[in-house]
């Protein structure tokens, strides 16, 4: 790479991890490190395996700008007839969706311990009382 393009600041959130989608369910790491081993050497690929996370992978790169050159080249990329989303990794993205998930377990659990249904009350809601006078 040019040294011009490595004195570039990069945008904020530009890192060394990748968050890759839409992968093939049946892809092998090997074959990971193959198509995002041609920009440069990685750290360690995770590859999702429960029933939420098949078809993702985290791609971690030694340097920065290789990620970001692997992100701009390998999104859309065709593996198997489906077409990649690379994305760089946003912690807070993850957590928030880990807090949504608990948070609508947890009001799951309150409508069971107190006997409300989430779409019944929805549809009548209690009136108001009057206040007595």
């Amino acid at each position: 790479m040019a040294v011009r393009a490595r004195s570039a600041r990069l945008p904020p959130e530009v890192n060394r991890i990748l968050y890759v989608r839409n992968l093939p369910f049946n892809i092998s790491t090997d074959e990971l490190y193959d198509i995002f081993g041609k920009y440069g050497p990685i750290r360690q690929i995770r590859v999702g395996c429960t029933k939420e996370t098949r078809g993702t992978a985290y791609v971690v790169y030694e340097d920065i700008y290789d990620a970001k050159n692997a992100c701009d080249h390998l999104s859309g990329f065709n593996v198997q007839n489906r077409y990649l989303i690379v994305l760089y990794y946003n912690p807070q993205r993850q957590t928030k969706k880990v807090g949504t998930k608990e948070k609508e377990e947890e009001i799951k659990r309150m409508q069971t311990k107190y006997g409300v249904d989430g779409e019944q009350h929805a549809r009548n809601p209690q009136q108001p009382q009057a206040a007595a006078r």
